[in-house]
């Protein structure tokens, strides 16, 4: 799938930049007739995917219609803009108490593969959330205290795949038999495990990176 929209985006991204309404109308209806869609098309094995792209599509043209139209300046400290945020922590609020006091067990495969409209919601809200902190530099000060997160971050794609491969290591490695504590205790390790491997990965691949550039520099130099 996301192979497929990287193939998209030479199309993708000036459509959305030359008409962002129908860009995100395009893609809300997509979205809206996903689950159907994979019949219609004669395609059943999209069925059996984890992500819909038909659905998915949705949050990548979201990510691209905010990165091409951001909100104007002034708007941040307006009333609406208040509101909006005031809006955004309490959606976030609810939904984490729900998914952690009420709907406790596995949500239904149908709800991630064909990204329900609370999902929907739900990431929007935290994205608008997060852009507040931004706004506000709290994100800025934090990097300044974690620089290896912000490795990972300058470092995106080689962590993203590196990040899938350790997690399924880390996963088959977890022991299936255990049960309560023991078993969050275990999650709880596995995770640390995966989060500092992801870490080191970030950090090895930034030190490969600048001793090759010293190394092009040095023969540039040299060839001078």
């Amino acid at each position: 799938m996301y192979v497929i929209f990287a193939l998209c985006v030479p199309a993708a991204v000036p459509f959305a930049r030359r008409a962002p309404f129908a860009a995100l109308a395009s893609s809300l209806l997509l979205w809206a007739f996903a689950p159907p869609l994979p019949a219609l098309l004669s395609a059943s094995e999209v069925g059996n995917w984890l992500f819909d792209p038909f659905a998915w599509q949705l949050m990548f043209v979201l990510g691209m219609l905010c990165r091409l139209h951001p909100v104007p300046p002034g708007f941040k400290d307006s009333e609406m803009a208040r509101w909006l945020v005031r809006f955004a922590f309490a959606a976030v609020a609810m939904f984490a108490a729900v998914k952690l006091l009420v709907l406790t067990q596995p949500m239904p495969g149908e709800m991630k593969q064909h990204l329900a409209f609370a999902r929907a919601v739900n990431f929007i809200v935290i994205a608008m959330v997060a852009a507040y902190f931004v706004h506000r530099g709290t994100v800025a000060r934090i990097a300044a205290h974690l620089p290896s997160v912000l490795t990972v971050g300058r470092t995106g794609l080689v962590c993203f795949v590196g990040g899938t491969l350790i997690s399924v290591i880390v996963d088959t490695a977890m022991p299936r038999a255990l049960h309560g504590a023991a078993a969050f205790a275990a999650a709880l390790a596995g995770d640390a495990v995966a989060i500092g491997a992801t870490l080191m990965l970030a950090k090895a691949w930034r030190g490969m990176l600048r001793r090759q550039k010293a190394r092009t520099a040095v023969n540039g130099a040299g060839c001078r």
